[in-house]
């Protein structure tokens, strides 16, 4: 009695809802569910990663340009690096360098040079993490619609074969119907997958595109500080 019961309950869970639909879109839904994790995964790891970039750096850069202004190079670096975010960190990377190479007496326009060459640098290795698993989410916005119009290829090639198959023994709207009405979930669900991940795609590139916007603004407005100083400690030797 309890296994037929859990039969039962079994049957009827697979034939319920979008399970069901899962079921009958054939094999290609499979591959399908796969990409929706994959890019559900994705997104969510991107999201908390991405979050770090919402801080708004604005008050930290007017504080470093003050104190680069009064000359305060090490304490303009200690706030860079109590700070939080990519912003911070790459005004703390310039900062590093250029306290190192003042101290060395390096040559004016060889320091400005090394200073922005090293911001820079580590700009880009910021950016290409922030950049990281974004492939996958544009890659699954692209092939997750052609997934599912190859599904949908394959169960109309079935459907016709069923309407030959049934030629003068049944009605060929009948004996379409289900098939087609099966080939077509594989590129609904395949169209489900791949427009969230699109999406995705372009709201985290457009993060990243405003983050490196405000690493060129800083790094600039960094620099001009930078020479500024250095042609006022000139003046006074």
């Amino acid at each position: 009695m309890l296994t037929h019961s859990g039969s039962t309950l079994a049957a009827s869970f697979l034939d319920s809802g979008a399970l069901k639909l899962l079921l009958e879109g054939g094999p290609f839904m499979w591959p399908l569910l796969a990409l929706l994790i994959l890019a559900i995964a994705v997104i969510i790891e991107r999201y908390r990663s991405l979050k770090l970039l919402e801080t708004d750096a604005s008050e930290l850069r007017e504080q470093v340009v003050n104190l680069l202004s009064e000359d305060k190079v090490e304490e303009s670096l200690e706030l860079c690096d109590a700070a939080r975010g990519p912003v911070p960190a790459v005004l703390s990377n310039g900062l590093r360098k250029y306290l190192v190479l003042r101290r060395l007496d390096y040559d004016q326009a060889q320091m400005e040079q090394q200073v922005i060459k090293s911001m820079e640098n580590y700009g880009v290795n910021i950016v290409a993490a922030l950049e990281r698993h974004l492939p996958i989410l544009a890659t699954i916005a692209s092939v997750a619609p052609m997934l599912g119009f190859l599904g949908t290829v394959q169960g109309m090639i079935v459907a016709f074969g069923d309407i030959e198959a049934n030629i003068g023994t049944q009605n060929i709207v009948q004996a379409a119907a289900s098939g087609i009405r099966v080939a077509l979930l594989t590129t609904a669900f395949g169209l489900i997958v791949g427009i969230p991940a699109y999406m995705a795609f372009n709201y985290f590139t457009g993060i990243i595109n405003d983050f490196v916007l405000q690493v060129e603004s800083s790094a600039a407005e960094l620099i001009e500080v930078v020479t500024l100083r250095l042609t006022l400690d000139k003046g006074k030797s």
